[in-house]
């Protein structure tokens, strides 16, 4: 039966055990939704607004199947860019998108039809009609949401943070910005703290500041995300004078900054209790055409070259063991991701992330499940997270528990794994490792 309650569970035992996880809380930490959003409790338009206004994994699909941009991005209305969405979906048989439309339908809507060009205007009033009854913070209610880590820039106010009717939402110390002195970042910093920035000391004090900020206001992640990880690192002399010549620096020498940035960064994350994600092995803004109309995040990012082991091996040098906060890899290429798992094995406080982005698939997750759990560690392994910019992604959760069961089950039904230990297991992935990272306790 189309998406009925067994879909991508394929034996009893996996039903079993995803009963079992089911209805846990959420704790979603890492996602680029809108606190402010949260804070307002707001309200949507229509479904073509939740779906469309921001979701660059839609667009990309669209474009891919001869959509025109006007109803991608351009000012078509929300209705009619719903419209062209549904005619597409047939075409996209095992993507994702296929899943999440028809998981965020059911859950969201209690829609449980195909939608596809036919059906397409009979889905839209129907789920507008519930629409108008859900806002933000229902929304993060139906599917019992905990906790959210939005993504911050360090300059960012954070006003719109705190415990909001029972769900705490926290920031996430983004400074991808601070990696390319070249531009005009120093200054956009400056005038959000109100201080000059001159020397490295300054810019140094100023982070330090904002670190500190960003844990009275509930932090407990960093993220980074970049192509691959530095060849040079500078010592804090050598970094002083790139400072002071940052416009000025060459390929080689940004390089080595980033590398002393990152390093010292990774440090005063592990005095404050602070997680460290990593994103790497993408290139992004692809098509420079669509770049400059569209600008960021619309679609144009690529998965990049693997990332070389050594290098990954030559950063977790730089810092001791005790020095290092828990660290989470989450790798775009994952062609090598038995080596990079590997590496979990040789420094202490690092883990393997879930299956990243291109990687969100059915396949792209039980090919990760599958790697981290013979390379590294499965049973400590934070679980799912949205890393999306709609209040309506929560079914992806559904999505990973379902696969992760069905993985588990398989593992037990041929007798490679104990039935006893398979319940606590689920549920530590699915719910109690992530709450235990992101707790102050």
């Amino acid at each position: 039966m189309f998406y009925d309650d067994r879909v991508f569970l394929h034996s009893d035992l996996a039903y079993s055990l995803y009963k079992e996880v089911r209805d846990l809380p959420i704790i979603d930490y890492h996602c680029h939704l809108d606190q402010n959003m949260i804070k307002d409790d707001a309200s949507f338009s229509d479904i073509g607004e939740l779906w469309l206004a921001k979701d660059h994994y839609k667009w990309r699909a669209m474009r891919m199947c001869g959509v025109d941009e006007h109803y991608i991005t351009g000012n078509a209305s929300y209705h009619d860019k719903f419209i062209k969405y549904a005619s597409i979906l047939p075409s996209l048989i095992a993507n994702p998108l296929y899943h999440w439309t028809h998981l965020e339908l059911k859950e969201v809507f209690g829609i449980n039809k195909p939608l596809n060009g036919e059906t397409a205007e009979e889905i839209y009033l129907e789920a507008n009609k519930k629409l108008s009854e859900l806002s933000v913070r229902k929304l993060l209610k139906k599917f019992n949401v905990e906790f959210i880590a939005t993504t911050d820039d360090p300059s960012d106010d954070l006003l719109s943070h705190g415990v909001i009717d029972g769900i705490k939402v926290t920031p996430t110390f983004r400074p991808d910005k601070i990696y390319d002195l070249s531009g005009l970042y120093i200054g956009i910093l400056e005038k959000s703290v109100n201080k000059k920035i001159v020397t490295l000391d300054d810019l140094l004090s100023v982070l330090s500041d904002r670190l500190d900020y960003f844990v009275s206001k509930g932090c407990r992640m960093s993220d980074h995300g970049f192509t691959m990880f530095p060849k040079h690192y500078a010592t804090i002399e050598e970094a002083r004078k790139l400072f002071l010549n940052r416009d000025n620096l060459t390929a080689e020498e940004n390089d080595a900054w980033f590398g002393f940035i990152l390093v010292w960064l990774t440090k005063e994350y592990a005095k404050r209790g602070i997680n460290m994600q990593i994103h790497f092995a993408v290139i992004r803004n692809n098509n420079l055409d669509m770049f400059d109309k569209c600008g960021v995040d619309s679609g144009f990012d690529l998965i990049g070259e693997p990332q070389f082991v050594c290098d990954l091996v030559n950063y977790f040098n730089q810092v001791k063991d005790d020095e290092r906060p828990l660290t989470i890899l989450y790798s775009l290429n994952d062609s090598n991701l038995a080596a990079i798992s590997a590496v979990t094995g040789a420094f202490k406080n690092v883990r393997m992330g879930a299956a990243w982005w291109f990687n969100d698939t059915e396949e792209g997750i039980r090919r990760n499940l599958k790697i981290i759990s013979e390379y590294s560690i499965l049973g400590n392994n934070l679980g799912m997270l949205t890393d999306s910019r709609s209040f309506s992604s929560y079914p992806r959760f559904d999505y990973f528990r379902r696969i992760l069961c069905d993985f588990v089950a398989e593992k037990v039904i041929g007798g490679e794994y104990d039935l006893n230990s398979a319940s606590q297991l689920v549920k530590d992935i699915c719910y109690y490792n992530a709450k235990k990272v992101t707790s102050n306790d």
